[in-house]
């Protein structure tokens, strides 16, 4: 199977993670209802409780009736819908259609066109949670510098993946010619046999038959006993017992014992 070239690989790793950040965000938007759940503060109008910079996330799925006094919402300025402005609710101005009206918490008062009249159309959604500061990865991230980090990410996986490649390729060089797998025979090539005569084959089976007879042959000449010429036949000892001792001398047994004449007196 032919791998894809190093450019092939690099594009198909972007687009899986262009396609895995889709899905991630598009999941996001349905759990917190709203197009966008995350905001970065960027005035100081609710210091202490948010500060410029703070990222944070925003709950489209609590209806609009639903806020409270101290409610901390997030809903577009009124006048124009120019701006996305995250303040309090201060006070319930209407309840059928409901109308709010916000304020900073460090402002001193609530401002006309942006506090208030606030209706459902302007209204995005309520802040559930504060990250503080993350919102600073903001200002690295703007053009030209987000830009060159792309740059940079997409540079690195090049080298990493030409470097992979080449390292591949140089194993695939250095390997010797059938080193792959050595315990595997070759295959027989059966259209090969059947270009071999008869005749051939007869040969090659007397040939075989004639090796199996002439080891059975050297098997059967060998003399009894040949197979360990250093170990001697056990003694009987209960024959020796029946030997009269003036009979032998020496070692009883051997081939080296002399019988003896029996004396006189």
């Amino acid at each position: 199977m032919k791998k894809p070239s190093g450019t092939r690989a690099i594009v198909k790793d972007i687009i899986i993670v262009a396609i895995g950040i889709a899905i991630i965000w598009v999941g996001l938007r349905v759990a917190f209802g709203t197009e966008n759940p995350f905001y970065v503060v960027s005035s100081g109008s609710m210091v202490p409780n948010l500060n410029i910079f703070d990222v944070i996330i925003v709950q489209g799925n609590v209806p609009f009736e639903h806020l409270k006094v101290g409610d901390i919402i997030v809903f577009n300025r009124p006048s124009g819908h120019d701006r996305v402005i995250v303040h309090r609710v201060a006070e319930i101005l209407n309840e059928n259609p409901l109308v709010i009206r916000t304020k900073g918490d460090a402002n001193p008062g609530s401002i006309p066109g942006t506090d208030f009249p606030i209706t459902k159309q302007d209204y995005i959604g309520k802040v559930e949670y504060v990250i503080p500061q993350v919102g600073y990865v903001t200002r690295i991230l703007t053009p030209p510098i987000n830009y060159i980090i792309i740059a940079v990410i997409i540079g690195i996986m090049l080298v990493k993946q030409f470097g992979k490649n080449k390292a591949e390729s140089k194993n695939l060089s250095d390997k010797p010619l059938g080193e792959e797998n050595p315990d595997k025979q070759n295959p027989v090539d059966t259209a090969e046999l059947d270009k071999i005569p008869d005749e051939k084959y007869k040969e090659i089976g007397v040939k075989n038959n004639n090796s199996k007879e002439s080891e059975s042959k050297n098997l059967s000449d060998k003399p009894l006993g040949e197979e360990n010429p250093d170990k001697q036949n056990p003694v009987d000892t209960a024959e020796l017992d029946k030997i009269p001792d003036g009979e032998y001398a020496t070692s009883a047994g051997t081939k080296d014992s002399k019988k003896l004449e029996p004396k006189d007196g």
